[in-house]
C-alpha cells in the first residue's frame, strides 16, 4: 500500500500557491498536452474535484455510458474532459483559481475519510485491475494531479515538484502499470527488468517474469537481464504519453535484452 491522501493537500498548496502569482500570458502558455493551455490545464483539476465531490461522495451520476472496451472508456472520459475545458474558455483566470481553491477542502476531506483497504468505486485499468482498493484510487488521484500541476510548472519554466517528496510517490505509483505493460512479454522463469530513473528525485524497480506473468518486486534485485534507464525530466512526459520513446531517445538508455526494454518503454500509467 502506498499511503497519499495525507500528500494530495500538500501539492495542491504547492499548484495554488503558483498559481497566485501567475499573469495574464503565464494563463494562456501551451503545456505539453497539446490541446491544453495553462488555464485549460487548471480547469480540468477543476473538473476533476467537482466530478469527484459529486460522484463518488454524493453519489450523483449524470448519465450512464455504454462502455465495453478499454477505448471505449478512453473516448468517454476524453470527451468529458474536453466538454468542461471548452465550457470554461468562457471563465476568466481568476475565477478559476477562486473555485479551485474552494472545491479543494471538501475533495481532500472526502479522499481522508476513506477506508484505504475498501473496494473503490473506480478500478486502476492501466495497472491491469479489474478491482482496486481506495488506497490505489486515491494514488492514482496524486499521479493525475502531480502531472497536471507539472505540465503548468513545465510551461511556464517554474520548478518546485520534481523532487523526492513529490516525485518519488508519483513514480512509484507509476511503476505499478510496468507488470501490466509487459504481460503479452513473455521470457524464461525468473528473469528480471529494472527499470532506474535518475536524479535525486528518482530510483529503481524491478519486475519479474514467473513462469506465466509479470510481477513487481518489493526487493530490489542484483542480478538483471535488462534495466532501462530514463532520466527524470524525461520519465514524466513518456509515463503520460505526452510524448513517445522515439522523442526522448536521448535520455533513454537500454542495457542487456534490448526487446524487453523497448517493451517497457510502451508503459504508460495514465488512461491515454
Amino acid at each position: 500500500m502506498i499511503d497519499l491522501a495525507h500528500k494530495i493537500p500538500e501539492l495542491d498548496a504547492k499548484l495554488i500557491q503558483l498559481l497566485e502569482q501567475l499573469n495574464d500570458q503565464d494563463w494562456n502558455k501551451q503545456t505539453i498536452a497539446r490541446l491544453w493551455k495553462v488555464r485549460d490545464v487548471v480547469a480540468h483539476l477543476l473538473d476533476g474535484n467537482i466530478r469527484t465531490l459529486s460522484g463518488l461522495r454524493d453519489e450523483h451520476q449524470a448519465d450512464t455510458p455504454e462502455i465495453h472496451t478499454y477505448q471505449d472508456l478512453v473516448n468517454y472520459l476524453n470527451q468529458l474532459n474536453a466538454d468542461w475545458v471548452q465550457a470554461m474558455k468562457r471563465v476568466s483566470p481568476e475565477v478559476l483559481l477562486d473555485l479551485f481553491k474552494y472545491s479543494c477542502p471538501p475533495f481532500h476531506e472526502y479522499y481522508a475519510s476513506l477506508d484505504p483497504y475498501d473496494k473503490a468505486t473506480y478500478a486502476v485499468a492501466w495497472a491491469g485491475e479489474s478491482e482496486s482498493k481506495n488506497w490505489m484510487h486515491i494514488a492514482r488521484e496524486y499521479t493525475e494531479r502531480f502531472l497536471h500541476q507539472q505540465q503548468v510548472r513545465d510551461a511556464i519554466g517554474q520548478e518546485g515538484i520534481m523532487n523526492r517528496e513529490f516525485y518519488y510517490p508519483f513514480l512509484q505509483v507509476c511503476m505499478y502499470a510496468l507488470p501490466h505493460t509487459l504481460r503479452d512479454t513473455r521470457a524464461d522463469t525468473g528473469v528480471v527488468l529494472k527499470m532506474t530513473i535518475t536524479g535525486d528525485a528518482g530510483g529503481s524497480w524491478f519486475v519479474q517474469f514467473n513462469g506465466n506473468k509479470w510481477e513487481l518486486l518489493n526487493e530490489p534485485m542484483p542480478e538483471f537481464e535488462t534495466e532501462v534507464t530514463i532520466e527524470a525530466d524525461a520519465s514524466w512526459k513518456l509515463f503520460s504519453k505526452s510524448l513517445r520513446p522515439k522523442h526522448l531517445r536521448a535520455q533513454i538508455d537500454i542495457s542487456g535484452n534490448q526487446s524487453l526494454g523497448e517493451a517497457a518503454l510502451e508503459m504508460v500509467s495514465f488512461m491515454a
